[in-house]
């Protein structure tokens, strides 16, 4: 399943988050509710998350065309990624044992699940 949404890292929230309203925190509270409004699914086990990272719009088209698809290696990094996307899908997420995930980098930012299984 491709979800046209772009991936947001779960930020580390304390009590004051709940009146001091932080880009952060905003920002994952909207990517929470996309992914909500768009249905994404993972199963509980062999599944590969690739997360598509968007490009600066600062970049040249030729550092575009040349990074495209390419490894994502700098933050945020792949655990939070998993994390955030995780939280936003179970209210327990205790239930998930086995998982792939991969940050690329792309023109738009995605979310790509792969269930290993089928």
């Amino acid at each position: 399943m491709i979800y046209n949404i772009t991936p947001v890292p779960k930020p580390r929230m304390t009590q004051r988050d709940r009146w001091a309203k932080r880009k952060p925190v905003l920002q994952y509270f909207a990517f929470k509710d996309a992914c909500k409004a768009s249905g994404v699914t993972l199963p509980e086990s062999h599944y590969h998350i690739i997360f598509v990272i968007p490009m600066p719009k600062s970049w040249s088209n030729k550092k575009r065309a040349e990074m495209d698809g390419k490894p994502h290696q700098q933050r945020p990094d792949k655990d939070n990624l998993e994390k955030g996307l995780l939280d936003a899908i179970f209210g327990e997420d205790c239930r998930v044992w086995d998982g792939r995930v991969t940050k690329i980098w792309g023109n738009v930012g995605q979310i790509i699940i792969k269930n290993l299984e089928e």
